[in-house]
Order: C-alpha cells, then structure tokens, then sequence
C-alpha cells in the first residue's frame, strides 16, 4: 500500500505491520506542510505539522533530516480527530542516523533506579552515535530553559545487554521525588522510544559527565 491508502486504513486494524509500512512509505513520499514555523502541540512540544496529499511536493525524508538538526517534532494529519502519526524529537534523529525510528524493545523504564549494594555495573560516558553531539546540544539547551546550566550524564549497564541513560540528581537541582517520572518523561520525549532514561544520585556511582 502507498502512503494515501495507508491513512485510510480504519483505525482498530492499524496493527504493528501497518506502522511498519507505514514507516516505510513515508520516507518514500512527499508531504504538504500547513506552517512553516514548528507548532506547539498539545504535549507542550515542538512540531511542524504536515499532510499527507496528492499534490504534496516536500519530500518526508528531507523534511525529517532537517526536524532532526532542530530539535523538532514532526505530526502527520493533525487536522483529524486523530493524527495519523505523532513523531517525537527522538524518533527523528534516531532515523536520521540509523534509518530506524526506533528499536523494538521491551518497555523501556522511565522514573529512578536503585542500584543494589555490591551490583556489578559498567558505566561510562555516551558514545557519538549513542547521544550525537548535536542532540546533546539541543537536549542542554532544554535543561537551560529550564535554569539547570550543567546536567550531568552516564551511560549505565548491569548486563551490557541493557544500558540506562542517567541523569544526576545532584546536577539538575536534586527536585523532590514525585517530579522524578515527570522530569524522566519530559527527557525522554528527545529520545528514541526504545531508550531507558533514569535519574539518580552519583554517590557511589562512576563519574558522570557534562552533557555539553
């Protein structure tokens, strides 16, 4: 199916394989954009908002390229009840690099983690194409709005199967615990879907890094 028959398939028969095709023929296609300038959406996030149409000339893949170097979410249809697809920040960039929006994974934890006394751990700073710099750019420019000016960071592993980004505690303020899994999900929003992002104290923990 292209691109115009897959935003007519009914809503409860969109399974994972329509998301899928869905994926696929988007990045083959173009759209129409309705505003120049990013909106903000409902979540409080960025989005430039798109449709999808016969007579749409922007090819999504550019369009998506260029989301991903500005920090910007992107909605297809938003004119519908429901819009077809909301990309988040993450999802954007993850494709520009990987050509994937995301990784399936089981759910991936948002909120605290405890480490458990004695618990082997393998930690270190993010690699370039892990957290690229201008990801991390974008992502400081966030916590600097937000008055935090030195968010430390660490990349976090009890298995090397499964890796946790973490933030320090300490760096963004140590805020009370119930805006943990608020905070948590207001920075996974500039992440992939498949990515673990947990706050935590860096005592006893390997050094944390700045996020510039």
């Amino acid at each position: 199916m292209n691109l115009l028959e897959l935003v007519n398939v009914p809503d409860e028969k969109r399974d994972h394989q329509w998301e899928i095709d869905f994926f696929m023929a988007i990045t083959q296609s173009n759209l129409k954009l309705l505003h120049e300038a990013p909106q903000k959406g409902p979540d409080g996030w960025p989005y430039l908002l798109a449709e999808t149409s016969a007579e749409a000339t922007e090819p999504a893949n550019k369009i998506m390229q260029w989301l991903a170097m500005k920090g910007v979410g992107l909605v297809v249809n938003p004119m519908k009840s429901y819009p077809d697809y909301v990309f988040t920040y993450g999802m954007l960039w993850h494709f520009k690099e990987t050509g994937l929006f995301y990784k399936t994974a089981e759910e991936s934890p948002v909120g605290t983690v405890e480490i458990e006394k004695g618990q082997q751990l393998h930690a270190g700073p993010p690699a370039p194409h892990y957290l690229p710099q201008y990801v991390r750019n974008i992502l400081k420019q966030f916590f600097f709005d937000q008055g935090v000016h030195r968010p430390r960071i660490l990349v976090m592993s009890a298995d090397r199967k499964h890796y946790d980004l973490a933030f320090s505690l300490e760096s963004l303020g140590n805020p009370p615990t119930k805006e943990h899994q608020g905070i948590a999900e207001a920075i996974s929003w500039f992440l992939p879907p498949h990515y673990s992002v947990v706050l935590v104290s860096e005592i006893g923990l390997p050094q944390f890094v700045d996020l510039a």
